[in-house]
């Protein structure tokens, strides 16, 4: 039997636009969870409300990836506050560097950031990330660094932040963690899945050994190769994650 339609649980209240918006959200934080991709409550992955410039998506603060939810998303404004009437509560300094990206990319309607194992080991490297696999090439010379500042992320340090991302879609912040966005949910999922991969792969292969990277030449080409279709990534890797999601957790679209 084929899975349940995700979006198919849209309660009256909300329009199809916002609720779509939510599941994909949910679908993320869901499948994030299940790769290990989170640090306890102090990561985010946020989403623009469609139409909306000034409001966004994101988990209430002490929530897990894993319980997250479409109905249990907050909504609060670009300075981190919950616009939604509810008397829960958003992470505000979490929401600094999203807040950052969103206000300076109209483009990037989802961001996410996260603190895992490997992105904060090839962050803490000389080099940061190295070409060394065809999932690294995707990044290669089109990828920000920003370095470590400490904790607080104050005006002066969004304003580097964002310059140094610049037009790529992705960033790696130094001794800190990694970050993607994407013009949809799908995108900056895909992007995050990418270099995790890509980090992941880095590590071992310098673990075992000296490694090899191929020539510029090579390099330029398959970048140029992934990066073609100028249409949003994971458009088609999408429906199958949210498939798989449905058969094991279906309770995300809720």
């Amino acid at each position: 039997m084929l899975p349940l339609d995700p979006y198919a649980a849209r309660p009256d209240t909300l329009g199809a636009e916002e609720w779509r918006a939510r599941v994909d959200l949910a679908a993320a934080y869901r499948l994030a969870a299940r790769r290990g991709w989170s640090d306890l409550i102090y990561t985010h992955l946020s989403l623009r409300l469609p139409g909306r410039d000034d409001a966004f998506l994101i988990n209430a603060f002490g929530q897990t990836f894993n319980e997250i939810t479409a109905s249990s998303l907050l909504t609060i404004d670009v300075e981190g506050r919950v616009i939604d009437g509810s008397d829960r509560i958003a992470n505000p300094s979490g929401f600094a560097i999203h807040g950052a990206v969103h206000r300076a990319r109209p483009d990037a309607h989802c961001v996410i950031h996260l603190h895992t194992d490997a992105g904060i080991a090839v962050s803490a490297l000389q080099d940061g990330l190295l070409p060394l696999s065809q999932h690294a090439m995707r990044f290669w010379r089109d990828i920000g660094y920003h370095d470590y500042q400490g904790l607080a992320f104050g005006p002066e340090e969004q304003v580097r932040l964002v310059a140094e991302l610049g037009t790529h879609r992705a960033m790696i912040l130094k001794n800190h963690g990694t970050l993607t966005c994407g013009r949809t949910v799908a995108e900056a999922f895909v992007l995050m899945d990418t270099l995790e991969k890509a980090c992941r792969i880095q590590l071992a292969a310098m673990a075992a050994g000296p490694v090899t990277m191929p020539p510029e030449g090579v390099l330029a080409r398959t970048h140029a190769q992934l990066t073609a279709d100028p249409e949003p990534e994971g458009a088609l890797e999408w429906p199958a994650l949210l498939r798989g999601l449905m058969r094991s957790e279906p309770d995300f679209a809720r």
